[in-house]
């Protein structure tokens, strides 16, 4: 097998930014700093954006009368940091250890290698590595995904070095999405937004763009049957989905038009909603 990594700036679509809505900002933006090593690019009174080198990741809202997120919702699992190299994963766990950070688990994903924790309001967040292309899929090209125990004291060995902060070149890999029904994800993450379904497991889909294994995901573990999110609730808010080529952002709006979907607009930026409220901003 060779060490060729995923090359995410050959794919038509992939993430961006996301945009959160949290009730007590100091706080929420306080670990993201610290913990994850994001930097302030920008910031007002209400509104902060953090990221690496001039590259905005995530963006956070403060609204202190938002309503707390029920778990139960459809939005967000988790939002899906990826880190260039697995030295950097290892560097990232033994400084997250160092701080004593309240993990919530560590899979070996074949595709990845993964690490789980949620900010101080219960938003998910997976800090992850890609493996190299060659072992993702199985001897008939099928990408290959599964949930098994992560192998932590060989990660660790590769970590020499501190970490520094979240390193240039990281980037927000996917987002996992709890959604309301499978087959009504599908219809709007593939058949409007222009998705692959690179993989599925029971009770999820994952969407791919260009061969990756997922940008995005939506599973029905938690929220089965949810409806849209109610306005104002903390937790997810927007999904920047970048489209490499104008014409594939004026395809997804052409049919997104085509089933009578609601765009709004912002700064010449065409806005989507998803069938349970989390706002779809196609940039480029």
């Amino acid at each position: 097998m060779t060490d060729e990594f995923f090359n995410h700036a050959t794919t038509p679509l992939r993430i961006g930014r996301v945009w959160l809505r949290v009730r007590d900002l100091d706080t929420v933006s306080d670990f993201y700093q610290r913990v994850l090593g994001l930097a302030v690019i920008d910031k007002t009174a209400d509104t902060l954006s953090l990221g690496v080198g001039p590259v905005a990741l995530l963006d956070l809202q403060g609204d202190p009368l938002a309503s707390p997120r029920n778990l139960r919702d459809a939005g967000l699992f988790h939002t899906a940091f990826l880190l260039p190299t697995r030295a950097d994963l290892a560097r990232w766990l033994a400084h997250a250890k160092t701080l004593g950070v309240k993990l919530q688990g560590a899979s070996d994903h074949i595709v990845s290698e993964a690490i789980y924790l949620a900010d101080p309001e219960g938003n998910g967040i997976e800090i992850y590595a890609d493996r190299p292309v060659a072992h993702w899929r199985d001897a008939k090209g099928q990408i290959r995904m599964a949930t098994e125990q992560l192998n932590i004291p060989d990660l660790l060995r590769v970590g020499k070095g501190n970490w520094a902060g979240f390193p240039e070149g990281g980037t927000i890999g996917h987002v996992h999405l709890q959604v309301g029904d499978i087959d009504t994800a599908d219809a709007f993450y593939r058949d409007i937004l222009g998705f692959d379904i690179a993989s599925r497991y029971p009770g999820a889909s994952f969407f791919g763009s260009g061969g990756y294994h997922h940008h995005l995901a939506g599973n029905i573990w938690n929220s089965r049957r949810a409806g849209v999110r109610p306005r104002g609730a903390a937790g997810l808010d927007i999904i920047e989905i970048v489209a490499r080529k104008p014409v594939t952002r004026a395809a997804i709006v052409d049919r997104a038009e085509l089933a009578s979907l609601h765009i709004d607009e912002t700064d010449q930026t065409p806005v989507l909603h998803d069938p349970w409220g989390t706002r779809i901003a196609l940039g480029t």
